[in-house]
């Protein structure tokens, strides 16, 4: 039986194609999903696209929290349907508090585009079991309001119960605190991060490295033997 993940599509996604792409180099079936659809099409798990939904107004993320599928994608997430924020998913993971904090714009006010050297932190969530915990990748970055931010109680608690998934390494490209990049909900079925590991599945494109890979094969092992 086929896996097959859903790609969620916004007024203003960008990656939805490189994301299905990735989906079926890792060998599962890449599901379509329009904004407003309201239902999920019984997709295995979803991922969150980059892009810019809704031109970003008002806040990164936060119209598109309110599109239909979400009504179910939030239900479901609760009960443990795997979900992958990538970039603009991430800031929609956020807006709909399936993730603690916010994103904000970079502290230096450029858009940044650049190859990004990441360590993986927590490599026993839903999307991250093909790595290992320490390793270190690089993965191409692309974004606006890429800073991540929350309270210190919070930033505190993502340490101690170690929930952060990836942090930048060498450089922090968007003054996110701590170098956060990624983290993951308490249960490890949703994970959200800024930068693009489905611009890094194939030598020829992005990096030149398939670093990114590891995500799209994690979950499909996951589902396959959950």
């Amino acid at each position: 039986m086929t896996t097959r993940i859903g790609v969620v599509t916004f007024p203003g996604s960008l990656d939805d194609r490189d994301t299905q792409r990735a989906i079926r180099i890792a060998g599962a079936e890449p599901v379509a999903l329009w904004h407003k659809d309201k239902d999920l099409k019984q997709v295995d798990a979803v991922v969150l696209c980059g892009g810019f939904s809704y031109g970003d107004y008002l806040r990164a993320g936060a119209i598109a929290r309110f599109s239909p599928v979400m009504e179910p994608l939030i239900e479901q997430a609760k009960a443990g349907l795997p979900v992958l924020g990538i970039c603009n998913g991430f800031q929609i993971l956020t807006e709909a508090h399936l993730l603690p904090g916010a994103m904000l714009g970079n502290d230096h006010l450029h858009f940044i585009c650049r190859d990004q050297k990441l360590r993986v932190e927590n490599a026993d969530t839903s999307w991250t079991s093909d790595y290992d915990a320490g390793q270190e990748i690089h993965i191409p970055l692309k974004n606006m309001d890429g800073r991540y931010v929350a309270d210190e109680y919070t930033l505190d608690k993502l340490e101690a119960e170690g929930r952060v998934a990836f942090r930048y390494v060498d450089f922090n490209p968007n003054g996110s605190l701590r170098d956060i990049a990624g983290i993951t909900n308490e249960a490890g079925n949703v994970v959200g991060l800024m930068p693009h590991p489905e611009h890094a599945v194939e030598p020829l494109i992005g990096t030149g490295r398939t670093d990114g890979l590891p995500f799209f094969t994690s979950i499909l092992k996951k589902l396959v033997t959950a």
